[in-house]
């Protein structure tokens, strides 16, 4: 079952969508709650990012946060007060949020976040799912789920792969938050940029990326990730298999 299919329905102006030439610009809006996700933002993220997936005019996409921060992770209070009787809600959003981030290296746009102020929990999560992330100077990077006695589940998997296991460690087990420099040191976030550009700054970069050739763009996304957990002798031969299907679909379009 697609858990994206069995959330209700997102409500009108939690998530801003804008087309900026080739770029679809995807806008979390819920600032009165710091942006924090709930399964119905969740589901409307996925179905944007499928939706953009499926228009050959969006070459990438920037995944932004209205307000003051991009988002502080899931919305606890969702769930507050639930009966044990709707404990499947809880399930269904998790299994919709696993589904996201899987689904963000997946596509075969590239995907960049814009991130500011906080950036925390699943928000971080989100931003880290991302391909690309351009953090202006504001932006708090963490997960504070320990310090609330909860488990940063859909974090931990993603988080050592690109960060290194020590430094993942810590940001999970201390829960502290560190700025862009140095999430910029750790390889979090790609560039750093002075408060209220960042959004155009990611469409900007977004939108060179969608000028490229959009088979050997997609192509490449797909080998990068695809290469990520496997042997040398494996990821050499996805890599001669790709450069294969790639020459076979057309002239000079790869080297």
């Amino acid at each position: 079952m697609d858990p994206a299919n069995d959330a209700p329905a997102s409500p009108p102006g939690t998530l801003l969508l804008e087309t900026r030439g080739a770029v679809r610009l995807l806008t979390l809006n819920r600032p009165g709650k710091l942006n924090a996700m709930d399964t119905a933002m969740i589901e409307g993220l996925v179905h944007a990012l499928q939706a953009a997936e499926a228009d050959d005019a969006v070459g990438a996409i920037v995944i932004a946060g209205a307000g003051r921060g991009f988002s502080a992770g899931a919305d606890t209070s969702e769930f507050r007060d639930i009966a044990p009787a709707e404990r499947h809600r809880v399930e269904r959003r998790s299994a919709l949020t696993a589904s996201l981030q899987e689904l963000l290296p997946g596509l075969g746009r590239p995907v960049l976040a814009a991130t500011h102020g906080h950036v925390l929990g699943g928000g971080c999560a989100l931003a880290l799912a991302c391909d690309m992330v351009v953090a202006a100077e504001s932006s708090r990077f963490g997960y504070p789920e320990v310090k609330r006695g909860i488990l940063a589940s859909s974090v931990t998997p993603n988080l050592a792969r690109q960060v290194g296991t020590k430094a993942a460690f810590e940001l999970l087990l201390t829960g502290r938050s560190i700025g862009p420099v140095r999430a910029l040191e750790l390889g979090l976030v790609n560039r750093i940029v002075p408060d209220g550009t960042q959004v155009e700054a990611a469409v900007a970069l977004a939108a060179e990326l969608a000028a490229l050739p959009a088979p050997a763009l997609r192509a490449t996304k797909r080998l990068f990730y695809r290469t990520l957990d496997v042997d040398l002798a494996r990821a050499m031969q996805l890599a001669h298999e790709a450069h294969g299907a790639l020459r076979a679909a057309g002239p000079a379009r790869s080297a």
